[in-house]
């Protein structure tokens, strides 16, 4: 299965493509990794028009069978929020035909972690850990990526486990 994590921005969005299953004993495999970046001096809509350009062109080049994006759940400033929120909306909306899922980052750190307050850096240096890379990825957006790929594996491994819900 081929899971595509997003951590959405205006300025740089993250991406990482990790191959895993929901059996055996839950390896996964960093495929691709990187960053996608809008000029800040440009305007909006067109940053937004070039990250949905970028974004369409990598779901045709990965296929994934699963995207999952931050989910957008608290910002102390509504000028981040925004964008962050625009940029989240664009990554669904464009991933026609894979599975959206969508974690907190919180959820996240939990996930990959264990711990819902972790920094950056202990994430990264998890993430480097369960994918077996060398070093850490940088800079953190791809890391967080990374690890939304990831938490998607976890959590679906665990909930292919719990019984069907009733009709």
């Amino acid at each position: 299965m081929f899971v595509l994590g997003i951590d959405p921005g205006l300025t740089r969005c993250g991406f990482g493509l990790v191959e895993g299953s929901l059996e055996g004993d839950g390896r996964a495999v960093a495929l691709r990794a990187g960053l996608i970046e809008t000029d800040p001096d440009n305007p909006v809509e067109g940053r937004l028009a070039q990250l949905g350009r970028d974004l369409a062109r990598l779901y045709r080049e990965v296929t994934p069978d699963v995207v999952v994006v931050e989910r957008v759940f608290y910002q102390r400033n509504a000028r981040t929020a925004i964008p962050v929120a625009q940029a989240s909306g664009v990554a669904i909306a464009l991933a026609d035909g894979a599975h959206v899922r969508q974690f907190t980052a919180q959820e996240v750190k939990l996930a990959v972690t264990g711990y819902g307050a972790a920094d950056k850096t202990q994430v990264q240096a998890m993430v480097a850990r369960l994918l077996g890379l060398s070093e850490a990825p940088r800079p953190p957006d791809v890391a967080d990526a990374l690890a939304l790929a990831l938490t998607f594996l976890a959590v679906a491994r665990r909930e292919s486990h719990l019984p069907a819900p009733a009709p």
